[in-house]
């Protein structure tokens, strides 16, 4: 009895220490040096917003032309915030930043099938810092190709 005590005791607290943890993978640099040689570019958005904007569908449309071009390419859209917000909020702001480009990707000609969506929400910055420009560097969609 007396172990089985021990035992839940134990697994409480491994429970609440994983709760209470929060691991980040931060990055270490800035958009230019991140996207040096690629082929897609990840676009911003403004804080609290999903919508995209006028450069951001230039960027988006470069995109496209370069999905079109290697038709054996597949992305998936990775959607991301700033450290504002709580966990949950911002969650769920990522996926709909990943939405948002996969459905303006899709209506530009790239089928679905070819793109996949992930919101990492706060948790994988380019820029650890807390100012301004680091959350606006942080607040974006980011492109991870696959295939040959």
């Amino acid at each position: 009895m007396k172990l089985n005590r021990v035992w839940m005791l134990v697994m409480v607290l491994a429970v609440v220490s994983g709760c209470s943890s929060k691991r980040k993978m931060e990055g270490m640099g800035n958009i230019p040096l991140a996207e040096s040689g690629k082929k897609v570019k990840d676009i911003n958005f403004a804080y609290d917003s999903y919508s995209i904007d006028t450069p951001g569908r230039n960027v988006l449309g470069a995109n496209v032309a370069f999905l079109n071009e290697n038709p054996q390419l597949t992305a998936q859209i990775e959607g991301h915030c700033d450290e504002r917000g709580t966990n949950e909020y911002n969650m769920v702001l990522g996926m709909n930043r990943a939405k948002a480009v996969f459905d303006y990707m899709v209506a530009s000609g790239i089928s679905a099938n070819r793109l996949s969506t992930v919101s990492y929400g706060e948790e994988v910055p380019l820029d650890p810092s807390h100012t301004e420009e680091a959350w606006a560097i942080n607040r974006r969609a980011h492109f991870a190709l696959a295939g040959n």
